[in-house]
């Protein structure tokens, strides 16, 4: 998911204590910009290279999702036990396939390339190194303290990555200077995201944990690759972890950022786009703003919202 802009963050990660609503500030509604932020360059070349534009592509996918009732019915289900508006996972499938994808032309077709991941056999691995057995070097071993949580034990492999491996020789190993999803979760180089909710691998491992809390589905394996790509790819199943993508975010900034994001599907859209919510949510504590703003994809939502409501 591209492109960090106006969400600042921190690399804090645990959740604080909880706390009371009469502490919490209410992010009010809407766009805190006038005009849409920049839209990525990045984004801009998918979309020329399909002809398309970004209006087209909106009411495409709005069409499409105003068409299957089935899927409606299943994003208000499990937006209900996440405890989230489904406004909210409305808005994140719009803006990906709005920006970061060509177009949706059913969920069905989903549910398809999920069976014909499933039967790949791939793995998770860089030269021949399985990314289970490269995290257990001595640079990861501060990140045991994080193993309770799926969400925190990835993040902090990313964080060592990135500070001691990216782009460097390592033990006469020379690391590309790419992202840990892109090094170890790219087997098939078929881009970075995938299915309804444009998801990366390894986001969906992050999230393992918490989907099995609130909805029972069984925790994710590094090592069964398949079984990682068909939570990625069917939609039965990638609902949950966009939800909890959501909630997480929602929690992040209620727990550091004293923030009620909850009201505001613009901010929800944009830390989706982003990733990171509890650095974002700390650097932003951190920033004297007034508010969190949204960047170009979470903007959008918020501009088109009441479209993205006639859904529901």
């Amino acid at each position: 998911m591209p492109l960090a802009v106006a969400l600042m963050a921190t690399s804090l990660m645990a959740p604080a204590p909880a706390l009371s609503q009469s502490t919490l500030r209410k992010a009010p509604e809407g766009n805190r910009s006038a005009s849409q932020p920049e839209i990525p360059y990045a984004s801009a070349r998918r979309t020329q290279a399909f002809d398309s534009s970004y209006n087209a592509k909106f009411e495409k996918v709005v069409a499409v999702l105003r068409r299957d009732k089935g899927l409606i019915g299943s994003i208000k289900s499990v937006s209900r036990k996440y405890g989230i508006d489904p406004i909210h996972m409305i808005g994140a499938i719009v803006g990906e396939h709005t920006y970061n994808y060509n177009t949706l032309d059913s969920a069905q077709s989903y549910y398809i390339k999920a069976l014909s991941y499933a039967g790949l056999s791939i793995d998770f691995a860089y030269e021949g190194e399985h990314v289970m057995d490269f995290v257990t070097k001595p640079q990861f071993e501060s990140c045991s303290r994080d193993s309770a949580d799926s969400s925190r034990l990835w993040s902090c492999y990313e964080r060592i990555w990135d500070s001691r491996f990216r782009g460097r020789r390592v033990d006469g190993v020379r690391y590309p200077g790419k992202s840990f999803n892109e090094t170890f979760f790219q087997p098939l180089f078929a881009g970075q995201s995938f299915g309804l909710g444009q998801l990366s691998p390894l986001t969906v491992l992050k999230m393992s944990d918490r989907v099995n809390r609130v909805s029972g589905l069984r925790k994710l394996d590094a090592r069964d690759a398949g079984d990682v790509y068909g939570a990625t790819m069917d939609p039965n199943r990638s609902l949950h972890y966009m939800a909890a993508i959501i909630q997480e975010a929602i929690e992040a900034y209620k727990s550091v950022a004293k923030v009620d994001i909850s009201g505001n599907p613009g901010l929800t859209a944009t830390l989706y786009n982003l990733g990171d919510p509890w650095q974002r949510a700390a650097r932003f504590r951190s920033s004297g703003q007034a508010w969190p703003r949204e960047n170009y994809y979470g903007w959008l939502v918020n501009d088109r919202i009441e479209a993205l409501r006639s859904i529901l």
